[in-house]
């Protein structure tokens, strides 16, 4: 399991879960971050194609204003892992650890250590980079398509002249701080 997301301002945090067999034949597995965007989507489409199975988990905004961005992230790889058709031995997470009762490694650096980890990271880029397109035609102001939710600097500068959207995460400190000044300022 990977997830992607964490340090954007915008959006969910996405996670997916892969089991690839034994001899997958996928070649170019790497951490998504690494990869083109083209090189990506020819990847993930070799991912679901091959896999033994694969699913994808979110946390909402909401969730991640209310429990945090760890513990959100957590429960999108938990509901990763509970949507797949097959029950995995064992738990590869890069990094962190999640509740649930199948065995698991956390890996330091995963997606560069373990094909699946790799393959799951790949998974989840490309499903929340779709979602930040077609949100990006609803809120066109941010950039979105382009900067995927991170803290740009275009992104701070249509959040100050726009303010934040509804999935906007208000507890991150440049959405945050942003509203806690316009609050001031109508004071």
């Amino acid at each position: 399991m990977d997830e992607v997301g964490r340090g954007c301002l915008f959006g969910p945090v996405v996670a997916a879960a892969v089991i690839l067999p034994e001899s997958h034949g996928i070649r170019g597995l790497n951490d998504s971050k690494l990869l083109e965007p083209e090189e990506r989507e020819r990847l993930d489409r070799a991912i679901r194609e091959r896999a033994v199975a694969w699913a994808i988990g979110r946390g909402e905004v909401n969730e991640i204003d209310q429990i945090n961005i760890l513990q959100a992230s957590r429960l999108a790889m938990r509901r990763a892992v509970e949507s797949l058709s097959v029950r995995p031995q064992l738990l590869l997470v890069d990094a962190v650890t999640v509740e649930s009762p199948i065995p698991q490694k956390a890996l330091i650096k995963g997606d560069a250590r373990s094909h699946s980890i790799a393959a799951a990271s790949i998974v989840a880029k490309v499903f929340r980079d779709r979602l930040l397109q077609e949100w990006d035609t609803e809120f066109p102001a941010y950039g979105l398509g382009r900067n995927k939710g991170y803290g740009t600097p275009e992104h701070k500068a249509a959040l100050e002249r726009w303010g934040p959207t509804p999935l906007h995460r208000r507890t991150f400190a440049p959405v945050r701080q942003l509203e806690l000044f316009t609050m001031g300022a109508g004071a």
